[in-house]
């Protein structure tokens, strides 16, 4: 497992240094210092690779997040804290954010996994910002925001808006969202 991660954060490295463009997995395997052949062992396409990046981003973000009690008491203000923190690395590192939405967005059938990984760590991530929320209420707020953040990110990635944009309309949506169950 130490070569998989090493390649994965040989990737992330040539993402945030020059964006999707800048990962070419010829350049993660010398960066990794693996062979190109063991990239494909564990990786199918780039896509993939990237991909399986912001999965292991968003669990480590899952990990700061659970080290860090939410300091808020109303189910709008932790809802905006749990988002504000997981796009606040997005805004900081944009190339990386960018390729890793544009990766996740695949339509390659290697990166659905990831797709499925990465919504089950979200979907942990606002529940528990929203403990106190009835449990079918919750789960259709979560789906809402998820739609919102998709469709924002899609935005920002495809020049239709700024990153910031993603964290303001997020917040916009939680706070509406909670106002019922305030």
């Amino acid at each position: 497992m130490a070569r998989r991660e090493r390649v994965i954060r040989a990737a992330m490295e040539l993402a945030s240094e020059g964006g999707y463009d800048a990962v070419q997995m010829r350049d993660v395997a010398t960066r990794a210092h693996v062979a190109l052949g063991t990239i494909y062992r564990y990786f199918s396409s780039k896509d993939h690779l990237l991909a399986a990046g912001l999965v292991e981003w968003s669990r480590d973000l899952k990990r700061k997040l659970e080290l860090r009690p939410l300091k808020s008491v109303s189910t709008g203000d932790r809802l905006v804290e749990v988002l504000r923190a997981s796009t606040g690395t997005l805004e900081r590192q944009a190339l990386l954010g960018a390729a890793m939405v544009t990766a996740i967005t695949s339509p390659d059938p290697s990166v659905s996994e990831c797709q499925q990984d990465v919504s089950e760590v979200m979907v942990s991530m606002l529940a528990t910002a929203m403990e106190n929320v009835d449990p079918q209420l919750r789960e259709g707020m979560i789906s809402i925001l998820l739609h919102v953040w998709f469709s924002s990110l899609l935005g920002w990635v495809n020049g239709w808006r700024n990153v910031s944009t993603v964290g303001e309309e997020l917040e916009i949506a939680a706070r509406l969202l909670s106002k019922g169950v305030e």
